[in-house]
C-alpha cells in the first residue's frame, strides 16, 4: 500500500498535481462558505465592489489561473517554483469554476437553479483529477505493458478505439459517462452499448423510425432522473447552498367583459 501510495500519489511528478487538487477543493469550499454567510448577512464578509459594479471572484480567479499556468508553463515539474504555480492555479481555478454557471449564461445566476452547474462542474473536475491522481491515464493507456506502449500502432489503436467509445456516449448525451470515459474506458464502452437519452444527436438520428427504441429509451431516462434527481440536488445544496426558489409568475389579469 505504502509503495502505491508513493508511486502514484507522492512521488515528484505527480506532486503539483496533488497540490494543484488540493488548493482547488479547498478553494471552492472556502468560497462557498464565504459566499452563504454573506447570503445569510452574518460574518464580517461582503461583496466587493468598485465604482458601483460588483467584482466576481471569477475574475482575480482567472487572473490566478493565468499567473500560475504560465508559471508552471516555465518551471517545469520539479522544486519549489513548480509546487507554487500549482497552488496558485488550483486556488485560480477553484474561484473560476465556483461560477462557471454565470461564465455559462453570461448572468449573475449564482443562487438560481442555473448555478447548480458551477457546483457539478467543480464535483465533476476533482473527481476527474482525482482519477488521473489515481494512476489512471487518459484513453486506457496505463493499462498498456511497456512493450505495448513503445509500439505506437498499439498505443495509438488502444486510444482511438477508447475515444471511439467516449465519443459515442457522448452523442448518446451522456456528458458524465464520456468524461469519465475518457479516464476509465470501461465507463466509456457502457455508455456506448446503452440506449441514447431522449433528444441526444444519437436519438434524433438513428431513433427517428424506431419508435420502440425511442418509448425504451424515455422510459428508461425517465426511472433514471426520477431515482437519481432527488439525491443529486440534495447533495449539490450540501456543498453548494439551496438556490433561490423560482418566483412564480403573476397571473394574467382578468378579461372585462365589454357588453
Amino acid at each position: 500500500m505504502g509503495d502505491w501510495f508513493h508511486r502514484n500519489i507522492t512521488e515528484p511528478g505527480k506532486l503539483p498535481l496533488l497540490l494543484a487538487l488540493l488548493a482547488f477543493v479547498v478553494t471552492f469550499l472556502v468560497t462557498r462558505t464565504i459566499t452563504r454567510l454573506i447570503r445569510a448577512g452574518k460574518g464580517p464578509f461582503g461583496n466587493v465592489q468598485a465604482g458601483g459594479v460588483h467584482i466576481h471572484h471569477v475574475v482575480p480567479g482567472v487572473v490566478l489561473t493565468v499567473i500560475g499556468g504560465f508559471a508552471a508553463v516555465a518551471g517545469g515539474r520539479h522544486g519549489f517554483g513548480s509546487a507554487f504555480a500549482a497552488v496558485v492555479f488550483g486556488i485560480g481555478a477553484g474561484l473560476v469554476l465556483d461560477e462557471f454557471a454565470l461564465i455559462l449564461h453570461l448572468d449573475d445566476v449564482y443562487w438560481t437553479q442555473a448555478g447548480r452547474r458551477s457546483v457539478e462542474v467543480v464535483v465533476l473536475t476533482a473527481a476527474l483529477v482525482g482519477l488521473l491522481l489515481l494512476g489512471f491515464s487518459p484513453f486506457g493507456v496505463n493499462g498498456l505493458s511497456d512493450d505495448e506502449v513503445q509500439s505506437r500502432g498499439t498505443a495509438l489503436a488502444t486510444i482511438g478505439v477508447n475515444f471511439l467509445f467516449a465519443l459515442v456516449a457522448l452523442g448518446k448525451g451522456k456528458i458524465r459517462t464520456a468524461l469519465f470515459g475518457v479516464i476509465v474506458p470501461l465507463v466509456a464502452l457502457v455508455g456506448a452499448l446503452r440506449l441514447a437519452r431522449p433528444g441526444s444527436p444519437w436519438a434524433r438520428r438513428f431513433y427517428r423510425r424506431r419508435p420502440r427504441a425511442r418509448a425504451r429509451a424515455g422510459l428508461r431516462a425517465y426511472h433514471h432522473d426520477r431515482r437519481w434527481a432527488g439525491p443529486a440536488r440534495r447533495f449539490q445544496d450540501w456543498i453548494g447552498g439551496t438556490p433561490d426558489p423560482t418566483p412564480t409568475p403573476p397571473p394574467p389579469p382578468a378579461r372585462r367583459d365589454s357588453g
